[in-house]
């Protein structure tokens, strides 16, 4: 004879009842934090692929005015968000052409700021999908053994020694583990899919961040636009060709 979900359900005590109730709210929990933060690396990635061009665009005309305005526009996007606030930061310095070494790294800090809390703000939420993906097994192996503890006792007080006398009880208890992998396998996923996304998404952080710096590198002229060893080379040179003459 087979037994419904609900006729189980009915039948259950109140502590495998409050396990599966437990493992109810987890499971709308991860479940609503995956698909808000599905749309919004959706939204994030599909304003990145509209911001860059426009932006580079902007850099090689040297119009800052107009790439940080474009950044400011794109407030979903995690490569705008940092480029934006960083040039805006550098953005007076460049126009009055007196950009120096302190002012490069200024910029790269602020850059670096700028990608941490966007990195923060990206994996809110992956700590509670971790957690349910870990912890939900267990809880329902908790309703699980519980249960069993529920049906022998049942048994002994029965006086019974036959499996059928347990068999029903067994089923309710076993429920309650199943629950608990059906809860947390998607979370297990979605966790690392989400992971990897924002993996994906901190490299184009780097790499346009450094597309940033190398752009404001080149815009500098005088010995910063040099490297150490060569300025020290040419020293060296011109000392040479002096103490020759």
């Amino acid at each position: 004879m087979s037994i419904s979900l609900t006729q189980m359900f009915s039948t259950m005590g109140g502590f495998a009842k409050g396990i599966v109730y437990t493992l109810l709210l987890m499971s709308l929990y991860s479940l609503t934090i995956m698909i808000s933060k599905w749309f919004y690396l959706r939204s994030a990635q599909t304003q990145t692929r509209k911001f860059a061009p426009e932006f580079s665009q902007f850099l090689e005309e040297d119009n800052l005015t107009e790439a940080i305005n474009l950044a400011q526009s794109f407030k979903k996007s995690h490569v705008a968000r940092v480029l934006g606030n960083a040039l805006a930061e550098i953005k007076p310095l460049i126009q009055d052409g007196s950009v120096t070494v302190a002012d490069i790294n200024s910029a790269e800090r602020a850059v670096e700021r700028e990608m941490l809390m966007t990195i923060v703000l990206i994996k809110r939420g992956l700590g509670v999908l971790a957690t349910v993906g870990a912890t939900a097994p267990f809880v329902g192996l908790l309703g699980t053994t519980m249960g069993i503890v529920n049906a022998f006792q049942g048994m002994a007080a029965g006086g019974s020694s036959s499996l059928a006398s347990i068999g029903s009880g067994v089923s309710e208890a076993l429920i309650t583990t199943a629950f608990g992998l059906l809860v947390a396998i998607p979370a297990v996923w979605s966790y690392n899919y989400f992971q990897t996304k924002i993996d994906n998404i901190t490299a184009e952080m780097t790499y346009s961040s450094k597309e940033m710096i190398d752009y404001l590198i080149k815009g500098v002229s005088g010995e910063f636009g040099r490297s150490r060893f060569t300025r020290e080379f040419n020293t060296a040179a011109q000392a040479a060709g002096k103490s020759a003459v």
